[in-house]
This record gives structure tokens, C-alpha cells and sequence, in this order.
């Protein structure tokens, strides 16, 4: 399990290019994407700044319902969330929550941990 239920990957592209890769790769495997979140964009608007950071929230309810039904507090943490951001050195990475620690958070049962676990592998794919 990942420090602190986090997963953490460099990205080779920018922010902006990463989001679309991403929203790429998860629409080609049938997911939807249910939001973007410009936190960065959002705080300009009101006079702040802040590095580029971007929140996608994406999943499946086919895939999704399942496992809120066998875990009901899941729903706290569903749809899967991919966090884009750049750092000070202007690198860029996506974290996301990693599926283990959902499992130990929520009493996922293993059964259904199939319907977590390939998201991290579409992202990882993604900024290859």
C-alpha cells in the first residue's frame, strides 16, 4: 500500500496534456468522466495564485454500484478522483488513491477489488 493511501506518478507531459491523455485513455475503456476541476484556474479567478493543478473525477457505475452497495461508506471516496499537478521544479504527476488502501479503509471485499485496481494501470499507461 502506498504512504498515506496515495499513489503518486510522474507524468512526461504537461498538465494540460496529461488531463487529456487521461480523459483519453478513460473514455477509450469505457469510463466516464464525470468532472474537471481547475483548482488553479478557480484561484486566478478570485486573485490567488497557486501552482497548475487539476482534478478529474471519473469511474464506471456499472463498476462503481457494486462495490458502494458491498461498502456503503466507499461512496466517500467514489467516483475515483486522478489529481494533476505541477510542483515547484514545473514537474508534473498524478496521485490518486490507491486501491489497497480503499480496500482497508471501507472493507471492500476481494471479490470486487477487480472493479478498483485498473484505473491506476489506464493511468500509469497514460503518462508512459
Amino acid at each position: 500500500m502506498a504512504k498515506d493511501g496515495l499513489v503518486q506518478i510522474a507524468s512526461h507531459y504537461s498538465v494540460q496534456e496529461t488531463v487529456q491523455r487521461l480523459q483519453a485513455s478513460f473514455e477509450a475503456k469505457g469510463l466516464q468522466v464525470f468532472a474537471l476541476i481547475d483548482h488553479s484556474g478557480e484561484a486566478e479567478k478570485v486573485g490567488l495564485k497557486m501552482r497548475t493543478t487539476k482534478l478529474l473525477i471519473f469511474g464506471s457505475p456499472k463498476a462503481g454500484t457494486p462495490l458502494m452497495a458491498a461498502a456503503p461508506s466507499l461512496a466517500i471516496d467514489l467516483p475515483l478522483k486522478a489529481l494533476v499537478a505541477e510542483d515547484d521544479a514545473g514537474k508534473v504527476s498524478v496521485t490518486y488513491n490507491d486501491p489497497g488502501y480503499l480496500k482497508e479503509r471501507h472493507g471492500v471485499p476481494e471479490e470486487l477489488m477487480k472493479n478498483l485496481a485498473g484505473a491506476g494501470v489506464l493511468i500509469v499507461k497514460a503518462v508512459e
